[in-house]
C-alpha cells in the first residue's frame, strides 16, 4: 500500500486548492501554486486572486522604462499575505533572469526588475503573472493543514495557470482531482 502520509509528500509545482470552508480573506477560493516545498516549510503564489493594479502601475511605479507596445492592462494578483511590498513574477519558460527559482523545467519563479524590464519590452517570457507577496508556510504546518482538509492538493496543470481566466482557476483545479467544489459542504468533519 502506497504511503500517502503528506509529510513525506513534495507538494512542488502542486496546486493547493481551498476547500469551501476556508473563508479567510487571503485563501477564500484560492488557487495557490507551491513553488517550494521542504523540511523548512512552504511557499507559493495564489494565482487567481486579482487586485485593482495592473502591470501599468507597476512599471510606472518602478520606473521602468517601456519601449515595446505591452500589455499595460496585464493584472496583478495578491500573491499571499506574506511580504505584500515585493513582486513576484511565475513565468514559462523558466529564462535567465537575475533572481530565479527555477520550480520545474517549464516554470520559473523570479524576484528581480529585470524581468519586468523584458516584460514591457516585448523580450520577456511567454506567460507570466505577475503576483504582491507570497503564501508561506512553517516546517509542518503546511502539511497538518493539508490533513485536517483545509486544502486539496493535485499536480499543477500549466493551462490552468496562465490560460484558465482567474475567475474559473478554482473550480478548474479541482476537476483536475474530480471534485466538484459546488456540491461540498462548507462544513467539515468526519463521517
Amino acid at each position: 500500500m502506497a504511503n500517502t502520509d503528506s509529510k513525506d509528500f513534495d507538494f512542488t509545482g502542486h496546486f493547493l486548492i481551498a476547500m469551501p470552508s476556508l473563508e479567510d480573506g487571503f485563501f477564500n477560493h484560492a488557487v495557490t501554486y507551491i513553488c517550494e516545498h521542504d523540511e523548512s516549510g512552504s511557499f507559493g503564489i495564489i494565482i487567481n486572486q486579482e487586485t485593482e493594479l495592473t502591470l501599468k502601475h507597476i512599471v510606472k511605479e518602478m520606473h521602468i522604462g517601456a519601449e515595446g507596445n505591452y500589455n499595460a492592462d496585464q493584472p496583478i494578483f495578491i500573491g499571499g499575505p506574506v511580504d505584500q511590498g515585493r513582486g513576484f513574477i511565475l513565468h514559462r519558460p523558466t529564462g535567465n533572469w537575475q533572481s530565479t527559482l527555477k520550480v520545474n523545467e517549464h516554470i520559473a519563479l523570479t524576484t528581480s526588475k529585470d524581468i519586468l524590464e523584458a516584460i514591457v519590452n516585448n523580450e520577456g517570457p511567454k506567460n507570466s503573472i505577475v503576483a504582491l507577496g507570497y503564501a508561506g508556510w512553517t516546517a509542518g504546518q503546511l502539511d497538518n493543514e493539508i490533513a485536517a482538509n483545509t486544502w486539496l492538493s493535485c499536480p499543477a496543470d500549466e493551462q490552468i495557470i496562465f490560460d484558465t481566466p482567474p475567475e474559473q482557476r478554482w473550480k478548474a483545479a479541482a476537476k483536475l482531482i474530480g471534485v466538484d467544489l459546488s456540491l461540498l459542504s462548507n462544513d467539515t468533519g468526519h463521517a
